[in-house]
């Protein structure tokens, strides 16, 4: 008896020549196979209207199909010449800004429509807000050290020493950042090359992805916009550590980058897992200080190399200013009455409502011990009065805290990228706020979610467009619910 095709037009892992037709929201460009047995969607990530590309198929089913991109055969003619070395981070940034905008505004405010059943959702639009800067925007980057590398003429994987992003869709092969990626900090990526040059010169291996054997294994650099410091982690094996000198290695970091280098710390991580933190490994300070601090808003935060903190701190005063306004803009909801700021994480958005209102009482609350320990040093920091930090998980809050029942009037949502688990999301309820202002990085999730709160007797008020992240396909939200 004959096999039947469950898919008359692509098969898993099969490479086609696609046309990119149109733009869906996460950045998947939209591409159609036409024939006699009919139209066929395919998604292929991180691809623009006009290109034509190369992708293989890795999911796929009846109504439609998704694709990795391999390779950009045409360009869009849409897209314009760029001084910066293209890099996976950065997929759209030979298009003008102007457009990405354009782009993300159409898809998110569609998803509202489609996935959270917002019919008007054009009248709730309130402003597409853009990132001050549109280029060396980021205060963070990892670096990795591979022994398999990208031959750019070739297009083939070769066996050198690299240091810069992998390369995109696949794990083993690094690709050596030669120069400026627009994202981050010019003098420090233009120096990434010299970095590398001096590490090679060690006679150490880079680590080796399918072997899960070498010394280098990541640079990871956070900076201060307001400091305009460096505070660097060397991440290796402790396999050659004794032929590794860390106070040449400081020395030369000293050469590179002088004053701005804050400091530096070496993380030893042994963990055949592809990350720069390691559980069983160990971590010391070798140079300088392990903490830089930034500005937000005029308030000022300690940041270590494992904090989570704003990437776009410029976009993110824009984006806070926003969450400011939606919650005060209403001046009588929130005097006297409480604010609970969840999710709170180091207390940023917190601390920074309590600065600016009247006689609101904040409290942060969040499950993470240490981010709360974290925002009550923050909130000394910066003279803080009016805000009050507790670790706590939402469903048991008010019945460790009873002095709030009935009294949280305005609730902040900044949940993280996977968004709110149904079931908080009821206990969320269940604490009857008047408000609630949600912030998300995955609008995806929170157009589940608005369908949810609707279900609940809360209704989308407005909703605002924050983009933290030009050259992606990253959105921020930020949705005022009223009862």
């Amino acid at each position: 008896m004959p096999t039947r095709e469950l898919n008359p037009f692509v098969k898993r892992n099969q490479v086609l020549e696609l046309l990119i037709e149109d733009y869906a929201f996460g950045g998947k460009g939209i591409a159609r196979i036409r024939s006699e047995k009919g139209n066929f969607v395919v998604f292929v990530a991180n691809t623009l209207p006009g290109q034509l590309v190369k992708a293989q198929i890795v999911k796929s089913s009846k109504k439609f199909a998704e694709a990795n991109l391999v390779d950009v055969i045409t360009p869009s003619k849409d897209e314009i010449d760029m001084p910066f070395q293209d890099i996976p981070g950065a997929p759209f940034i030979q298009l003008p800004v102007s457009l990405q905008n354009q782009y993300k505004k159409e898809s998110t405010l569609s998803l509202f429509q489609r996935i959270g059943n917002v019919g008007n959702i054009g009248d709730l639009f309130d402003e597409f807000i853009t990132s001050p800067n549109d280029f060396h925007y980021r205060n963070k980057m990892e670096y990795g050290f591979s022994a398999i590398g990208y031959d750019r003429i070739n297009k083939t994987d070769i066996d050198i020493f690299t240091l810069g992003f992998k390369r995109r869709g696949v794990w083993w092969m690094g690709d050596n950042l030669e120069k400026d990626s627009g994202l981050f900090d010019k003098e420090l990526e233009d120096n990434i090359r010299n970095i590398r040059i001096y590490c090679e010169k060690t006679g150490l291996p880079p680590w080796h992805g399918p072997k899960k054997e070498g010394f280098f294994r990541y640079f990871v650099v956070r900076k201060s916009f307001k400091t305009n410091e460096f505070l660097f982690n060397l991440v290796t094996t402790s396999d050659g550590l004794d032929a590794f000198s860390i106070p040449l290695f400081i020395a030369y970091l000293q050469s590179l980058f002088g004053e701005r280098m804050a400091g530096l710390i070496h993380t030893i991580n042994d963990e055949t897992g592809d990350r720069t933190i390691a559980t069983a490994g160990s971590e010391q300070l070798v140079y300088g200080k392990d903490k830089i601090v930034e500005e937000l808003l005029g308030l000022q935060f300690e940041i270590s190399m494992k904090s989570f903190f704003q990437t776009n701190p410029k976009a993110a005063e824009k984006l806070y200013s926003k969450v400011v306004e939606y919650v005060l803009e209403d001046q009588t909801k929130v005097d006297n009455t409480v604010v609970m700021d969840l999710f709170c994480g180091t207390g940023t958005i917190g601390q920074i409502v309590a600065a600016k209102s009247n006689n609101a009482k904040i409290i942060g609350v969040d499950i993470i011990a240490s981010a709360i320990e974290d925002a009550q040093k923050n909130a000394k920091r910066n003279d803080i009065k009016g805000v009050k930090f507790y670790t706590a998980d939402v469903g048991k809050f008010l019945t460790a805290h009873p002095e709030y029942i009935n009294k949280i009037k305005t609730i902040i949502l900044d949940p993280a990228r996977a968004g709110i688990m149904p079931k908080t999301l009821k206990k969320i309820i269940d604490l009857n706020a008047d408000r609630m202002i949600y912030v998300s990085c995955n609008p995806a999730t929170q157009a589940r979610d608005t369908e949810l709160l609707r279900e609940a007797g809360y209704e989308l008020k407005k909703i605002s467009l924050v983009d933290q992240f030009p050259h992606t396909s990253h959105i921020e939200t930020v949705a005022l619910f009223e009862k």
